[in-house]
This record gives structure tokens, sequence and C-alpha cells, in this order.
């Protein structure tokens, strides 16, 4: 299992490496330009060439990379594989530095997504993002990415002595149970403008020039193999950072046939998807017709090359838990490093039909890949993905698939070696015909 194991490490060094969805959209960046793929920029006009590699990011969260195929655009369409940059974490606010009696400096922070709220107290933590600087142009502010390297802040929890309850369970606020604190203060300590001047100090900037910034926690410990064979992946953000990796390395390593080859990867799933750069935004549609009029065709072929496509949406899926099996479907539960798993919905929450169903399954018996099937208990409300919201953008065949994980939205999730090479592989299959 050594390749198995050396992939998963790799992804564990993307993953704790991408402190935020710029970071991973950063890294997915810098790796695609190593593979000679080049950046196009949306407001010029393109030139594309037959079998070319490019890419485009927008809001610096989101990115497409695309190799344009050998076949003709409009006959042999796209093969699309989607995922998204973000996860449920907190977001500081503006203003954000609060102190309790003269004695702690905290800082004020909103949620992000929908994380288990009660998995990131008592961790180490700390803040990465994005800040936005003066320039001669305010409507073109100068951009750097921030990362706090060390772990200056965390969440306690309150003493059992104190809440002799916390083990039946206990509601938390979120405004005043989850804010991290980072310092205490004395006589010398100025809270005025701490952050600002942290973050300053980080860049190498100075605090006037500061405009703006969009922050958030992220848990410092890193990502480790564990089990008795070291066959699980425990790290956050395996939701949805697995499914970047695999759809990355799916896109760079296969062969190239006459579809054209598409990874795009969303941001905002976690609250929604509706925001420029999110799965119900036009950005994909748009790109796609763009890649389409730039190979010398109109929007008659675009039309054409959408009926020919094909979209996997790839987000991950819930594993039967040993400790609660009573949560899963009776006839339907994926188990950990037994193959990715294809996500059914009577209610249309996943994309999956028969046909794309049936053509997924077809491709990972191609090349022995095994698959499961999740479907939601029908007295459970499941979540949802980018594959019925980019449906809703472009009317072409998709399916949800996602490997099966523990803790999901955990600051930690539990997710599996195999699984991770299996669906690599199926999405090398995947693009290449």
């Amino acid at each position: 299992m050594n390749k198995e194991k050396n992939f998963a490490k790799d992804l564990i060094q993307f993953i704790d490496s991408s402190y935020s969805a710029f970071h991973a959209t950063k890294n997915v960046e810098r790796i695609l330009i190593e593979k000679g793929f080049k950046k196009l920029k949306l407001q010029d006009r393109w030139k594309l060439d037959k079998e070319g590699k490019y890419y485009i990011t927008k809001n610096n969260s989101a990115i497409v990379g695309f190799e344009i195929g050998k076949g003709k655009i409009e006959e042999d369409g796209f093969r699309l594989i989607g995922a998204h940059t973000d996860s449920p974490t907190f977001k500081i606010k503006s203003n954000p530095e609060m102190t309790i009696e003269d004695s702690y400096l905290k800082l004020n922070t909103e949620v992000y997504g929908g994380p288990i709220l009660n998995t990131w107290f008592d961790r180490p933590l700390s803040l990465a993002g994005r800040v936005n600087i003066r320039t001669e142009d305010p409507f073109k502010p100068g951009e750097l990415l921030v990362n706090i390297e060390k772990p200056i802040m965390i969440i306690p929890n309150l003493a059992i002595h104190m809440n002799r309850k916390i083990n039946e369970g206990v509601n938390i606020n979120p405004q005043t149970d989850t804010l991290p604190i980072l310092s205490t203060i004395n006589d010398k300590f100025q809270k005025e403008n701490f952050l600002l001047k942290l973050i300053g100090e980080n860049l190498g900037i100075e605090v006037d020039d500061i405009l703006s910034f969009e922050l958030f926690l992220y848990g410092v410990e890193k990502g480790s193999l564990v089990g008795v064979n070291e066959e699980f992946i425990s790290i956050g953000k395996l939701d949805n950072l697995a499914m970047v990796h695999a759809g990355l390395y799916g896109l760079l390593d296969s062969d190239l046939g006459r579809a054209t080859k598409v990874l795009v990867c969303f941001d905002n799933e976690e609250v929604g998807s509706e925001t420029k750069q999110g799965a119900a935004s036009p950005m994909l549609r748009t790109v796609l017709e763009r890649i389409t009029l730039a190979m010398g065709k109109d929007r008659e072929d675009y039309y054409r090359a959408l009926s020919n496509s094909f979209l996997i949406s790839a987000d991950q899926a819930h594993a039967l838990h040993p400790n609660y099996v009573e949560k899963q479907d009776p006839t339907n539960r994926p188990i950990i490093n037994e193959g990715p798993a294809i996500k059914l919905a009577a209610n249309q929450a996943y994309t999956t039909d028969s046909y794309s169903s049936a053509a997924y399954e077809a491709i990972c018996r191609s090349i022995d890949v095994p698959v499961q099937k999740f479907v939601n208990r029908s007295d459970e409300r499941g979540g949802s993905t980018i594959g019925p919201i980019s449906s809703s953008q472009l009317a072409i065949p998709s399916i949800d698939i996602g490997n099966p994980i523990l803790g999901m939205h955990s600051i930690r999730e539990l997710g599996g070696v195999m699984d991770h090479y299996y669906i690599y592989e199926s999405f090398k299959e995947f693009y290449k015909i």
C-alpha cells in the first residue's frame, strides 16, 4: 500500500498548507503552473490552442483548470469534476477585539458554515485569509495572503465542576461560548487595533494601509495517518479539500482524450454557494462558453458541447459510524476504504440519476475500483452539494459522489487511505474517456 500511503501523505501536506480557501486556491494554482498551465484573465480576450492547458481564478478563492481535448468540442464536449475550497470554520468580525474585565483579550467571531462546534474547544488555533491594502486605484486594492503560523488563540471549555451536565449535552451559543482568547492584559498591553497590528507585523506593512480583511480560524495540529495499519487519514478539511486534491491530480495525471478536461473548485459551498465564485453563479457556464467561442465555435456549438458533457460533483459522503449504526440507512452503508460512494436522494438533494450512476459505476468497474451507495435514512434530513446547484446552471448529466468519512464538519475528520486513491484512479479514467 506504499503508493496509496504516499498519495495520502501528499493530501495531508496539501491540506496542512491550505489554511483558508484563498490558500487552497493558491496551492492549486501553484501546482497547475508547475505542470505547464497558463493563466487566463477574465477581462482579456482569450486565444486558446488545441490541447492547450489553461486556468482562471475568481475572487482568488475559486479556480477552474482545463485542458483542451483532441476532438471537436461541439461533438466531444467537456468532462467536468467539481469540488469546493471552503470548509466550516469561524470568521473574524470587523472590530473584533473584546476585553473581559481588563483580564483577557478575545476576538469576536461568527460561524462560517456548519462546524461541529464542540470540536473547536481546547485546540490550539491560528488565523489565515486575505488582507486588502490601499493602492492608488480604489477599485484595484492590493491583496495579500496572511497566515499567522503559530498557535495564538484557544477556545477554552468550561470546567465540569462549573457545568456538571456537560457530558449530557449542552447548548453552545456561538456569540458567547466560542470566542477565542488571545492574551491576558496588563498595564502595558495595548488592545486597540491589536489584530491589525498583528497582521501588519506579519506582512511587513503599515496598519494605515490595511483597508479590509477576510480572516478565518484554523486548527494548527498537523494531519496524520492513524490506525494499526495506518489505513485512516485524520485531518481537518477532508470535506472538501480531499476532492480538490484528487480532482487536481486526476486532471494532471490522466491521458488527454477527445473531450476537454475541466476541474472547477468553487468557493462558499458551505454557506449556500450563492456568491459570484459559488456554484450558483454563472462562473462555470461562462467559462465553458468562452472556451467554446475561443476555439472558433459559435453559441450553437456551445449548446451542442453541453449536450455531450458530463459532470462529477465530488464531495464527501457519510461512512457507517461504528458507535451509531442506527443513524445509517438499513441497506446502504458505506464503509471507509471500501471505495467511493455514489450519493442518491429522492428529493434531488443529490443530482445522481440512474443514467449518471450507471456511467460512473461502469468507469469504476473497468479499472477494478469498488463502488458503494449512500442514501440518507428516510427519517433523517441530509446535506446538499454543488451537484444540484450546478445542474440549475448547466443542464448536463451529472452525478454526486464522495468518499465515506467520519466526523464530517469536525475540526478533525477521518477518511480512508485506500478510498482517496480509489477516487483519484476513477477521476483519471473519467478524464481520459
